[in-house]
């Protein structure tokens, strides 16, 4: 089992910034690609970013590419999504998700854990 904890969720106003952790515990984290994705209300669980279990490698959905950034420290057991120029359409639920693959994974079945979310509200 992999436990995922994420933090630093909150209100911002738009043009603004947050960085979210995710800190995973429970099995070998340089194991594991990581992901993150959001849910809005009403709307399917979209991708966000995600990083190779080296951060070697990653990836990013359109609507937030040259916005926001994931990285990883693996030995603090942490992926990070710095999220810079925020829009109210980036409100949403946002949940870390870890899969036991060293590559770049982008749709939801393909990832074995998940967090509890946490809430990004960003205000016009």
């Amino acid at each position: 089992q992999v436990q995922l904890v994420e933090s630093g969720g909150g209100l911002v106003q738009a043009g603004g910034s947050l960085r979210l952790s995710c800190a995973a515990s429970g099995r070998t984290f340089t194991n594991y690609a990581m992901g993150w994705f959001r849910q809005a209300p009403g709307k399917e669980r979209e991708f966000v970013a995600a990083i190779s279990s080296s951060g070697g490698s990653t990836y990013y959905g359109d609507s937030v590419k040259g916005r926001f950034t994931i990285s990883r420290d693996n030995v603090k057991g942490t992926v990070y999504l710095q999220m810079n120029s925020l829009k109210p359409g980036d409100t949403a639920v946002y949940y870390c998700a870890a899969a036991l693959s060293h590559f770049v994974l982008v749709t939801t079945n393909e990832y074995d854990y998940w967090g509890q979310g946490t809430q990004v509200t960003v205000s016009s």
